[in-house]
């Protein structure tokens, strides 16, 4: 019996504006490491905040608060620092704020079809 597979939700890519900052340290494309990546999508909170930024984004990029997450500041800068470290997102500083955006265009150059998987994820529950 053939199963078919429900489609992937659309992935927004959004325009670089110009004149950001600088980006926070960071891998570079040729450094990015699957199993770096996927470390840091091992947990379901940071699986979280990519997807959203995957499927959510109405800016190029956003800040902490604009997930919504019940976490202390603590813990939300330690999983952002993780995915951001792994090379997964990209950060830049706006004064006392860290805005956040995914790395699509070098993740989907190293690993094909890694996105895709994130944004058609379901969290439990």
């Amino acid at each position: 019996m053939p199963t078919s597979a429900a489609a992937a939700p659309a992935v927004k890519v959004l325009p670089e504006p110009s004149g950001l900052p600088e980006p926070l340290p960071e891998p570079s494309r040729d450094e990015l490491r699957l199993e770096t990546v996927l470390g840091a999508l091992s947990d379901p909170l940071r699986l979280t905040i990519v997807r959203k930024l995957l499927l959510e984004s109405e800016d190029y990029d956003h800040s902490c608060g604009w997930f919504g997450l019940d976490r202390p500041k603590s813990s939300l800068t330690h999983h952002f620092k993780a995915l951001r470290e792994a090379g997964v997102t990209r950060q830049r500083q706006y004064g006392l704020e860290r805005r956040s955006h995914v790395r699509v265009e070098d993740l989907d150059a190293r690993f094909p079809g890694l996105l895709a998987l994130v944004a058609a994820w379901s969290p439990q529950g």
